[in-house]
């Protein structure tokens, strides 16, 4: 018997305690199907907390609800909620008083003699500390709770510090294409006149452009980060509440109070003496009052918790789809730049290719035009034929002007005496014949 497995489920619903025996290596879900049996709460709304707000793994055995070394009935609980709920109705009842205690209640100054005033005040004392002990059971819920939505609104922040970093590394790269664009814009129309032309490139890039515009739109997260520090200012007000603290201090001491009346019966001797149990009753109802406050207070809290934590699931999908727009977005613009430089480097490949041509036709025209002139132009020592027009005298180059004449010169008596030569020849030929 020591040795069995139990667990307690506080139907926070319901404030109620409901038990089960597990079986060896139960799975969780076999749990659920029982816990539905007993409190109505569907498997697919069933949200299971433990006292540190973590929700039960589906993947483990239903053993994870049972802590190890953990003994006493009541010892540790785990915490039921229903998620298609946000609002919880409390306070509920209080739970229902013994005969006993319920028939003082009714008539308070009724005599009793002290044997059997004491039972009746021991049930009595039980009955104001389980008060006190059902809220305290409550309460932990509620903290249960307030762990649990603290652990999605981390992950929400972290969400959503991803979204503005992804916005904000988007909005750099779509800043950076349209300074790029336009400036390859304006220097391809500078060159139209006397260079490359190609409109269906021309077309592309101005089709880019436009896609990058509205690619700028998946950047836009305003209205959601708007949301998300609503929502931030929202979870840090109910953490600062005083409603997010026990509030059982006044049970607390109505509890000593009832201990105290009860231990000072147990001095009165046993003798045939008569007593009322006006003092008792008033702890009674004091009791129960207080705990119809604070538990009023403790389910309209708690409602706002679940109403934050609602919100935040709502939000994470949004934040999910805002990521992979901002994601898609950016692989569009880093294809757009890639194929741009690209088609850039296909420009340039086209132009150096041209500019070869244009030379090897240059130099093909000067090797033809220069081949006579070599038959009869005198080479230099060095074998170089000299250019025509190499010894043109300069201004920068006065200091040489009377050499350059002397070689001018020269190059005429040189021709000179070539034209008698074949004068010669051609006098002496005619004369032959």
């Amino acid at each position: 018997v020591l040795f069995l497995q139990i667990v307690h489920i506080l139907n926070m619903t319901s404030a109620k305690i409901v038990s089960f025996l597990l079986h060896p290596e139960e799975s969780l879900h076999s749990l659920q199907i029982r816990i539905e049996f007993e409190t109505g709460i569907s498997t697919g709304n069933q949200e299971l907390l433990l006292e540190t707000g973590i929700c039960l793994d589906p993947r483990k055995p239903a053993s994870q609800c049972v802590i190890d070394g953990v003994r006493g009935w009541d010892s540790y609980m785990v915490y039921l909620f229903d998620k298609s709920k946000t609002v919880y109705d409390g306070p509920f009842a209080s739970r229902s008083l013994s005969d006993c205690v319920n028939y003082i209640v009714q008539d308070s100054k009724i005599q009793l003699p002290i044997p059997q005033l004491r039972k009746v005040w021991a049930e009595a004392v039980h009955y104001v500390i389980g008060l006190k002990e059902d809220y305290s059971r409550l309460f932990q819920g509620q903290r249960a709770a307030m762990l649990s939505l603290l652990r999605y609104n981390a992950n929400l922040i972290k969400m959503k510090n991803n979204m503005v970093s992804a916005s904000q590394q988007l909005k750099a790269k779509l800043e950076f294409f349209h300074q790029s664009i336009r400036l390859d814009l304006e220097k391809y129309s500078d060159q139209m006149a006397y260079g490359i032309s190609s409109e269906k490139m021309l077309k592309a890039w101005k089709e880019m452009e436009e896609k990058a515009s509205q690619c700028a739109q998946a950047e836009d997260i305003g209205y959601l980060d708007e949301q998300i520090m609503a929502l931030h200012t929202e979870i840090v007000e109910l953490q600062k509440s005083p409603y997010a603290r026990r509030q059982g201090e006044v049970m607390e001491s109505l509890e000593q109070r009832a201990i105290d009346l009860y231990k000072q019966l147990k001095t009165r001797p046993p003798d045939h003496a008569y007593s009322d149990s006006t003092d008792m009753v008033k702890i009674i109802v004091q009791t129960v009052q207080s705990q119809d406050r604070v538990l009023k207070e403790l389910f309209g809290h708690l409602s706002k918790l679940l109403g934050c934590k609602q919100k935040i699931i709502d939000l994470l999908p949004k934040i999910e789809v805002a990521l992979n727009n901002i994601k898609e977005a950016d692989n569009s613009v880093m294809q757009m730049q890639g194929k741009r430089q690209r088609e850039i480097w296909h420009l340039l490949k086209i132009a150096c290719t041209q500019s070869s041509s244009r030379s090897l036709v240059s130099s093909s025209l000067e090797g033809t035009t220069s081949t006579p002139a070599a038959t009869w132009l005198p080479q230099s020592s060095s074998g170089s034929v000299p250019h025509p027009l190499s010894s043109v005298a300069t201004p920068e180059d006065g200091e040489n002007f009377v050499h350059v004449i002397e070689e001018n010169l020269n190059y005429l008596e040189l021709f000179s005496s070539i034209l008698q030569e074949a004068r010669q020849e051609q006098n002496s030929s005619m004369m032959v014949s």
